[in-house]
């Protein structure tokens, strides 16, 4: 289980800002965010098993975003790779031209943000992508902006953070520790774990892993924060990146919706 929540032109001061947790396996290998040493001007964490990543930012002027899609059945081993498809995009290619078919992955909710532009993705039900519109999203692991209470918290934090107008990621970061909503307002979606539905999940096998925070000011300059947790839930390293961004004219302030 993941959660984020993504502010896409909702401020003329910052057009894009995300914040969000990475849950997964402690014994899953991953290193921490890091500009990546390969040519690829990607700046994020890095899955060591994959090889992928769930979350990071492009030098050329790309943020993507992904998580799993929780269906009943789990995800099918020895599937293309999700996080791969996350460090092509973050290199520029299209998913039209992807070697592997979105189709065949387990299921996703991604987005994607390249020349100005921002867009959803998934492959679940069916393949779809569209635009996103202005505001505030939120992003865990079923229907895109569906309003489960630890989404919701996480888009009232990324809202109160721009209101205060601070640039500050560390507000972001914590809030992102927040052990609530309490276990009893689990989604039915969540099934039979409500232990899944606070915003940071305390487990010693599988839970949150980081947090991050990427925040674009319209100016092109940004800055891309981790904080990464042992399974105890103590914080064990944080990570602040800074990174220009090409100053599109697509990517100018505009006027929030």
């Amino acid at each position: 289980m993941c959660v984020a929540a993504l502010a896409w032109q909702a401020h003329p001061d910052w057009p894009l800002v995300v914040a969000g947790n990475r849950d997964e396996f402690h014994a899953r290998p991953s290193a921490p965010l890091a500009e990546w040493q390969d040519g690829s001007a990607i700046i994020a964490g890095r899955d060591l098993l994959g090889g992928g990543t769930w979350l990071g930012v492009s030098t050329q002027g790309r943020m993507v975003l992904v998580t799993n899609y929780r269906v009943p059945e789990g995800s099918v081993p020895g599937r293309p790779s999700r996080g791969k498809l996350v460090t092509d995009l973050l290199q520029g290619r299209t998913s039209g031209s992807l070697p592997d078919s979105l189709a065949a992955m387990n299921p996703f909710n991604l987005v994607e943000v390249a020349s100005g532009e921002a867009r959803f993705l998934t492959n679940y039900p069916r393949i779809e992508s569209r635009p996103l519109t202005p505001g505030i999203h939120g992003l865990s692991n079923g229907g895109f902006d569906l309003p489960w209470p630890k989404t919701v918290q996480v888009e009232q934090a990324v809202t109160q953070w721009l209101a205060a107008g601070s640039g500050d990621p560390a507000p972001l970061l914590d809030s992102l520790v927040a052990e609530t909503p309490a276990a009893d307002l689990a989604r039915a979606e969540d099934g039979p774990e409500p232990r899944f539905a606070p915003v940071f999940i305390r487990d010693p096998n599988y839970g949150t892993r980081c947090s991050t925070v990427i925040a674009v000011h319209h100016s092109g300059s940004g800055l891309i924060a981790e904080r990464s947790f042992a399974p105890d839930g103590t914080v064990t390293g944080e990570v602040r990146i800074d990174f220009a961004w090409p100053n599109s004219p697509s990517f100018q302030a505009q006027t929030p919706v």
